[in-house]
């Protein structure tokens, strides 16, 4: 029995140890390919001093010509991202407490829970056009606020259902107890439900934030020079002779930079956000 179960747990670490190879290796592809040549690129080198020299001559050219250029495309992802995801929140939180809280007969509460779900199912590509045309007669084109807009609308979904299971689990006598002493509905929801939810709240934040800050296709179509999100410019890496990947390894590093610093920064209150049974289905 002894030796079955060191079997197994000698086949769970193997198993453990290939995932994160398996999630690890883009990120040593992007840093090994950012100190390569051109030349090293397109051949078998993936061991620096071994099979190729490592160079700085990416960084700097890239800091020297292109500075202006991604410094500007990561402050406005992380705006775009930022704004997207606190308004996503804000107004998925009254979504979610309204689901958890009452029950609509006409439109029964299961049916609008699906129907936010369903936004996430809606092909992009399906909606880009018509998002151009309005954004074109609002005169938004090539700005943050179109972004903005856009973004907020495909991740509320994600803090509407977030929110919506995190309310429904906090126990409802504590609001009841504030109305007892003279709170509104409106008041209970700012000083006890929200509070009591804070570590949801950052959770969803973070969620909504990530997948702001990876869209590609809307930030591509509504946006061509001023607004542009680091997503753009790394796919502006594409030359006539092919792509030039030890730049967009040197962007691709820059752009997950921000990203990882918020994550580390609020790792606890993900963790707690994510245990209290905020993403349970």
């Amino acid at each position: 029995m002894r030796k079955k179960n060191g079997l197994v747990e000698i086949l769970v670490w193997i198993v453990i140890a290939v995932g994160v190879l398996w999630v690890l290796s883009p990120f040593y592809w992007a840093v090994i390919t950012s100190f390569k040549k051109p030349a090293d690129v397109f051949r078998l080198s993936s061991v620096p001093w071994v099979q190729f020299r490592p160079t700085l001559a990416n960084w700097k050219t890239e800091f020297e010509q292109r500075g202006p250029e991604i410094t500007r495309g990561i402050l406005n992802s992380i705006i775009i991202a930022v704004c997207a995801s606190l308004f996503a929140v804000a107004l998925g939180s009254f979504a979610g407490y309204g689901l958890a809280r009452h029950k609509y007969r006409r439109w029964k509460n299961r049916d609008l829970s699906f129907w936010f779900l369903s936004q996430r199912f809606l092909p992009p590509a399906a909606t880009v056009i018509p998002f151009f045309l309005l954004m074109k007669s609002l005169r938004l084109l090539d700005t943050q606020l179109a972004l903005i807009l856009v973004n907020t609308t495909f991740v509320m979904p994600f803090a509407v259902l977030i929110m919506k299971d995190m309310f429904r689990e906090l126990p409802v006598e504590l609001e009841e107890a504030a109305w007892v002493d003279g709170c509104s509905r409106w008041q209970s929801f700012l000083r006890i439900a929200l509070p009591l939810a804070a570590p949801a709240l950052v959770a969803t934040i973070i969620i909504c934030f990530s997948f702001a800050w990876n869209e590609f296709l809307f930030a591509l179509v509504l946006t061509y020079k001023n607004a542009s999100p680091i997503t753009v410019v790394i796919a502006g890496t594409e030359h006539t002779q092919g792509v030039q990947f030890w730049y967009v390894s040197t962007r691709l590093l820059l752009a997950i930079i921000p990203p990882t610093i918020l994550a580390l920064t609020v790792q606890k209150y993900i963790v707690r956000g994510l245990t209290m049974g905020a993403v349970k289905g």
